[in-house]
């Protein structure tokens, strides 16, 4: 088999599944704030979201309710294990409308050493995202140079 047909249609070789809790409320979220479309909606005999799938800016993922006896788990009542970046033309809008809807700011959007314009917010899920646009190219080893002294 060719690793051109490894994943299933619509998906990237490398995809994103999380879970969080009150995963309904989370699709609405993610489609009013960040403009997902959900695709696929499995509820379990409860109401509760046992698998969904959304695409945003192009790309598939996937979301459910936590499944403790299964090992999936919501994300730490404090800080992340991950953070999703979310590349878009008006980063200050999305940010102030993810805010409005009920993230947490964790950075305002700024400039960045990076040559990003970016903020980040955890949304009422817990997730980490960062909210970017790229605006220009910055050598590596500059980049390096201002990680550095920001971490200093």
């Amino acid at each position: 088999m060719s690793d051109k047909n490894v994943s299933p249609a619509g998906y990237a070789r490398l995809s994103l599944f999380f879970t969080v809790n009150e995963a309904a409320k989370a699709l609405d979220f993610y489609r009013d704030v960040f403009g997902a479309t959900v695709l696929v909606r499995m509820e379990a005999p409860d109401g509760s979201i046992m698998h969904a799938e959304l695409e945003l800016n192009g790309v598939r993922f996937q979301l459910s309710e936590p499944m403790p006896e299964y090992g999936i788990l919501p994300p730490p009542a404090e800080g992340n294990m991950f953070t999703v970046t979310q590349w878009v033309a008006d980063p200050d809008a999305v940010f102030a409308r993810a805010v409005a809807a009920g993230a947490t700011p964790l950075s305002e959007v700024t400039d960045v050493f990076s040559g990003d314009r970016m903020g980040v917010v955890r949304c009422p899920f817990g997730v980490r995202w960062a909210i970017a646009r790229h605006d220009r190219d910055v050598p590596v080893a500059e980049i390096q140079a201002a990680a550095l002294e920001w971490t200093s």
